[in-house]
């Protein structure tokens, strides 16, 4: 069997064993805001956290494409309003970068839906409030270092509704926190295989092409808020 891409609802057994040697290394951050007092202050409080480790900071745009190029950056806190530019500006690079890119994680004092939306729409893995409780930042970068999504504020719901079974949510809900098969499969007391046929199924019936598209369709539309089968 060759081994799956993103594209496939299989996540094999070797890249599950890769992902949990590397992981026990320290979650890298780096913080872009352009009020020094909160950048400084929120890297601090986070450099006292165990598993977290500071890369860095950055007050614009233009020093964060630095900071990324030149040292290794696993989830990125990024400012929206960055004095008259938009931090959503670097989730739209004008050009390839020479390494793989973080997990994003938009910082905010905005509580709109339709910013929420916008980052979800370019990529980002994470919206979280300024006024958020430190757990709750702590949750949503561990969420986008294992390739999650952790969204505070709900993305603007599309119109239509989609019918899962209580399985079916609970394996989404799973994909959404970044699990892979076979931690799925622990979690909830069935077979990976089991897990990649309702994968599968939900890949077909729905016409979804990866288990990104499903995490971001699910947050997007609100899957998770509704009863199974409403």
């Amino acid at each position: 069997m060759t081994e799956p891409s993103d594209a496939s609802p299989a996540d094999g057994h070797s890249a599950s064993a890769s992902s949990a040697a590397a992981r026990p290394t320290p979650i890298r951050v780096a913080i872009v805001d352009d009020h020094p007092v909160l950048r400084e202050g929120t890297a601090a409080l986070l450099a006292a956290q165990p598993g977290l480790e500071m890369a860095g900071v950055a007050g614009t745009v233009e020093e964060a494409t630095a900071l990324v190029e030149s040292i290794e950056v696993d989830v990125l806190l990024l400012d929206i309003r960055l004095g008259t530019d938009s931090g959503l500006r670097w989730l739209t690079p004008a050009a390839e970068s020479s390494r793989p890119r973080p997990a994003v994680i938009v910082l905010t004092s905005y509580d709109y839906p339709q910013y929420a939306e916008a980052a979800l729409r370019l990529g980002a893995s994470g919206f979280v409030l300024k006024t958020a409780p430190i757990a709750e930042l702590l949750d949503a970068i561990r969420r986008a270092a294992a390739g999650g999504l952790a969204f505070a504020v709900r993305p603007t719901a599309a119109a239509s509704r989609v019918r899962l079974s209580e399985r079916e949510l609970d394996v989404v809900r799973l994909v959404v926190d970044g699990r892979s098969n076979d931690e799925i499969a622990g979690r909830l007391g069935i077979g990976a295989k089991t897990v990649e046929s309702h994968l599968r199924r939900l890949f077909e019936r729905l016409d979804i092409a990866s288990r990104t598209e499903l995490a971001t369709r699910a947050l997007r539309e609100g899957w998770l808020d509704v009863p199974p089968g409403t």
